[in-house]
């Protein structure tokens, strides 16, 4: 038996036996993962999966296409890019350590990572494919990359019930979903996610996902028709402008135009670059008016009340303005009920324009303009294609645009810019991909455009531009997803706040004004103190005061004062931050008794009046100085002008410390037992005099009403 060992060894040589039995490791491997049931969930849900290990099981180079240190799904995977990539699993392990950063490839992260680096390849090469998103396989293969990348090490098999299908979770779709475009990107990426799992508790089935996809299929095909129909062919020329969405065509849902107090049923047309809307006339549409989108006309899109004669009934309407418009026009949307086909085109149109409006802000041109307008476009592509499946609400189509999005998140401004130096530093980018294939980066959207089956933007040839590298990095966090996480993470805290805000408002003006004083309590018990001491209620502790004030003032330490009491507010909160451990003590408010309709009537009249008699004062005071002003009463003007005149000396000649001096003792001693005497007498003389300056007359006009006789 030995002599046949060695002869065999001579034979095939020792290179040869240690292969055979690396194969045989693996087949046995495989075979007794099969047997114990590990893959059965696999296999039940995905034939597929079972034809690859019966074929890798027999496989001769299966020891080549196995890495130990990944898991058997994300070996499955690996072995698929393999399959497109035309190489090997071992040559794909050989480029990405050649390429890959020490940091990429450490151990704690090489598995996920180099399962990132050979997705990334094989999506970016399917996607150049024509009508890849219609194939089955490609959405499979998608789906199973997020899963791989759920579990990628050995250690990380999943344990998953036998009797579910597979799920995924949200930071597997955010990471792989981006590498496709269409599918996704970084910015939307959670939110999409929240919508496909609405109703399967967190977690992305591939039914779902499949259907999503379908429906993208069907958004895309729609958008190629409408942009290679002849609808405003000679006004889109010229911009290459394509057409996002087009509404009113069918009787039963016009849209109504309004301007001034003329309206009109017809078409309304979105393209990328502006919003059209063409007149209905007996036969035939009239001539599109164009209302501009791409240029800087300080555009005002807003939602809008219309209604008979000029009334604000129905929440329906879009409101457009620019300055190049005269007068400002209403677009409305007809429904029996609700408002979310309004909302739908509020939302695609502001898209549009907050598109251009980063464009030129940033001043991005040539294929970095043609890619930002084509992401603007396949949101807008995304949101059809999930209202399709009617489950998209009203209320998260902001979410699914990017740039309306970035608009309403807390640093949706820091996003933006990430975004844009993202595109200032293509040329860098460009020579990374030129020099090592882009295979650290996934695909740009630009890039995989052709391959959907149309042609988008100004350039004629992207390659000769430069293509443009995608939004992820294997292995690293870029500057877009970082700022796209921490502007997630302030939202959480902006939308905590506001639930709690929402929560504590109260109905009613007395219960709120009950919680108003219950607020200001502290305030107004300081408020007290201060008035105790000025009213010398206590004349020892008044004194005090007032001398250690006056000294404050007169060694100008005024603003040490205030300083003082900024830190001892500081030093309190952190105090109460460590010792109170978080809890928040509730406040405690009575409520009035409750008012019937009559009582609230009465007491909205009585505040009515209240506040008349206020502005009644007000007006008074006012007229009182005019009439000063222009001497209408000339002793009285005397008197002021000279009041005035030795108040200018003081400001002009002494120095401010002094006038606080001055104006602090004249304040806060005049009700003290040496001057209260005096005090009571000059104010009265005060009031006395203001009481004789007459007002300035008043003349009351009423406007003409032409009233025109029927």
């Amino acid at each position: 038996m030995t002599g046949k060992f060695d002869s065999f060894a001579f034979v095939f040589g020792r290179g040869e036996i240690l292969e055979m039995a690396m194969v045989s490791k693996t087949r046995n491997m495989l075979e007794g993962l099969v047997r114990e049931g590990s893959f059965k969930w696999l296999i039940k849900t995905r034939t597929s999966f079972n034809e690859e290990f019966e074929e890798m099981r027999s496989s001769p180079s299966a020891g080549r296409n196995w890495i130990p240190e990944l898991s058997p799904v994300a070996n499955i995977v690996l072995r698929r890019c393999s399959k497109i990539l035309g190489i090997s699993v071992g040559e794909l392990r050989e480029n990405f350590d050649a390429e890959a950063s020490d940091s990429t490839k450490h151990p704690s992260r090489y598995a996920r990572n180099i399962l990132e680096y050979c997705c990334f390849r094989a999506l970016a090469l399917s996607t150049q494919v024509v009508g890849y998103l219609e194939d089955k396989r490609f959405r499979r293969l998608t789906f199973d990359m997020m899963l791989a990348w759920e579990f990628p090490a050995a250690s990380s098999q999943p344990l998953i019930n036998m009797d579910e299908d597979v799920t995924v979770g949200v930071e597997a779709f955010s990471r792989i979903a981006p590498a496709v475009p269409i599918i996704s990107n970084v910015i939307i990426s959670d939110n999409l996610f929240e919508v496909l799992t609405a109703s399967t508790d967190g977690r992305l089935q591939f039914s779902v996902y499949e259907k999503y996809l379908t429906g993208l299929e069907r958004a895309i095909r729609k958008f190629k028709t409408q942009s290679e129909s002849s609808l405003l062919s000679s006004l889109r020329s010229a911009r290459g402008e394509k057409i996002l969405e087009v509404d009113g065509t069918v009787t039963s849902q016009p849209v109504l135009e309004h301007v001034g107090i003329s309206t009109w049923p017809g078409r309304l047309i979105l393209t990328d670059h502006a919003l059209y809307f063409e007149a209905l006339r007996v036969v035939s549409y009239d001539k599109a008016k164009r209302y501009g989108l791409s240029e800087d006309l300080k555009q005002v899109v807003k939602p809008e009340l219309t209604g008979p004669w000029g009334t604000r009934l129905f929440d329906k309407a879009v409101f457009y303005k620019s300055v190049s418009l005269p007068e400002p026009v209403v677009m409305e949307f007809p429904e029996l009920k609700g408002h979310a086909r309004r909302d739908y085109w509020l939302a695609i149109i502001r898209e549009v324009l907050y598109a251009h409006r980063f464009l030129n802000k940033f001043q991005i041109t040539g294929v970095e303009r043609d890619e930002a307008l084509l992401k603007a476009t396949l949101g807008i592509l995304r949101v059809q294609a999930l209202k399709e499946m009617s489950i998209a609400s009203p209320s998260c189509e902001d979410s699914l645009l990017m740039f309306n999005l970035c608009d309403q998140l807390p640093g949706g401004d820091l996003v933006l810019e990430a975004l844009a130096n993202m595109s200032s530093s293509r040329d860098l980018d460009r020579t990374t991909h030129s020099n090592a294939g882009g295979r650290m980066y996934s695909t740009s959207a630009i890039s995989m455009a052709s391959s959907l089956g149309f042609v988008f933007g100004t350039s004629s040839n992207v390659n000769e531009a430069g293509l443009c590298v995608g939004e992820i990095t294997v292995g690293e966090i870029s500057p877009l997803e970082r700022a796209v996480t921490e502007s997630r993470s302030n939202h959480k805290k902006v939308a905590f706040a506001k639930a709690t805000v929402d929560g504590v408002k109260v109905d009613g003006v007395d219960t709120n004004l009950a919680v108003m004083k219950e607020l200001l309590s502290p305030l107004t018990e300081v408020g007290k103190w201060l008035l105790s001491l000025a009213y010398w209620e206590d004349s020892l502790k008044s004194s005090m005061f007032c001398m250690v004030s006056s000294y404050i003032i007169f060694r100008g330490c005024l603003g040490y004062a205030f300083a003082f009491m900024l830190i001892c507010m500081a030093l309190f909160m952190v105090l109460t931050r460590s010792f109170g451990q978080g809890s928040v003590e509730e406040l405690n408010v009575v409520v009035p008794p409750s008012m019937n309709t009559m009582e609230q009537l009465l007491a909205v009249q009585n505040a009515i009046s209240q506040t008349e008699e206020l502005i009644q004062d007000g007006n008074i005071v006012l007229l009182k100085f005019r009439a000063l002003l222009l001497s209408i009463f000339p002793q009285a003007s005397e008197k002021c002008a000279v009041a005035l005149l030795l108040m200018a000396l003081i400001i002009a000649f002494l120095p401010f410390k002094y006038i606080v001096l001055l104006v602090f003792l004249e304040l806060f001693t005049k009700y003290s037992p040496l001057r209260k005497p005096s005090t009571e007498r000059w104010t009265r003389r005060l009031r006395e005099w203001w009481f004789s300056i007459p007002a300035a007359p008043v003349v009351l006009e009423r406007a003409k009403e032409d009233k025109k006789r029927r």
